[in-house]
């Protein structure tokens, strides 16, 4: 099975599912130059924390094929391009990983060739994108462990193949369990206000066979107290040291009402997730982004008065206290986080 959402075609070009589309269309673009990639990372064309580090690194490589052949050229311009990708989206610290991670072969490279620079950048964008295949694999299995038949689940935002290569973070386990012959009833939140969960979430997991019931995000309480959901799954943009989780606008909720109704919450992601150097969630830079996604977006006519203030953060922070458990490619963590994440 190979990735359909990030991948370089036979001609070598960068080519991305351009998620604002779905669930209606499903376009494919090419991203050839600086703007057009930071553009699809800001306005979410490519989303989701492992997917955008998956999609810094192949831009960089396919910068670098403009960039001159002399090397002090070569380097200020790839370092440049760099800075200005890692400034799309601040809170999502894979990006800045993959892009720290390209920056290093090139400031390590001890050659005199362009061309056999340009050949180690694609070799590492590809590996890249190919341990995410792997990661993704090895938390689903380490998530699923975690689960019985017939159990109801929850999510929030997405965290599935489209935000990964393969299977997804949260999504993982449920895609997994249902190719393994399991069954799951799976609660997706709609994800307000930019609708990943009714958009992505619902898409992904009808088209992996699982019952799956879209909700509001405000009806999450009554589906948990009722007796339906027997655990939650969702995924991460950044891991503090002490185990807070900075994931999307509205988990944070989710968590809390979980830990009332004494429903195990469940984290998944990647180490590359993981930022020791943050020590709490205070230290995590939240991205702000537009009003206008709030008061119009999804509207034919404003569904607020004109001139009314919004508050439009991207994400918020679960404390650690509220997470049953962290799973990752590498293990499962559980509390006290400052131990286990730091021995993985």
């Amino acid at each position: 099975m190979k990735p359909n959402n990030i991948y370089l075609n036979d001609e070598d070009k960068l080519i991305i599912l351009d998620q604002t589309k779905l669930p209606g269309e499903e376009v494919y673009i090419e991203l050839e130059d600086a703007k057009d990639i930071y553009d699809a990372i800001f306005h979410l064309k490519v989303r989701g924390a492992p997917a955008i580090g998956i999609c810094g690194g192949y831009a960089m490589y396919i910068l670098s094929k403009g960039y001159d052949d002399d090397l002090n050229v070569f380097k200020e311009k790839f370092f440049k391009d760099s800075e200005y990708l890692n400034s799309s989206r601040p809170t999502a610290v894979n990006l800045s990983w993959a892009l720290n991670r390209m920056n290093k072969l090139v400031e390590e490279y001890k050659g005199d060739s362009a061309d056999e620079l340009r050949k180690l950048l694609r070799e590492e964008a590809i590996k890249i994108q190919d341990e995410d295949i792997e990661m993704c694999k090895a938390i689903s299995k380490n998530g699923l462990s975690l689960l019985e038949d017939g159990m109801g689940l929850l999510t929030h935002c997405n965290a599935g193949p489209m935000a990964t290569s393969l299977y997804g973070t949260a999504l993982g386990p449920m895609i997994l369990g249902k190719e393994e012959g399991m069954n799951f009833h799976v609660f997706a939140d709609e994800t307000r206000p930019l609708l990943q969960g009714a958009r992505l979430t619902a898409y992904e997991l009808q088209k992996a066979g699982l019952d799956t019931t879209l909700i509001c995000d405000n009806m999450a309480s009554i589906v948990m107290k009722s007796g339906k959901v027997q655990a939650v799954l969702v995924g991460c943009d950044r891991i503090a040291a002490n185990g807070d989780v900075a994931n999307k606008i509205g988990t944070s909720g989710v968590a809390i009402l979980a830990k009332h109704y004494n429903i195990p919450f469940y984290v998944l992601g990647p180490t590359s997730t993981l930022d020791l150097n943050c020590k709490t969630g205070e230290d995590i830079e939240i991205e702000l982004r537009p009003e206008e996604e709030i008061s119009t977006k999804w509207y034919e006519k404003a569904m607020a008065p004109k001139g009314v203030k919004a508050y439009n953060p991207a994400f918020d922070v679960t404390d650690h206290s509220l997470i049953t458990a962290i799973i990752t490619e590498k293990g499962i963590c559980r509390p006290p986080y400052e131990e286990s994440l730091k021995n993985l």
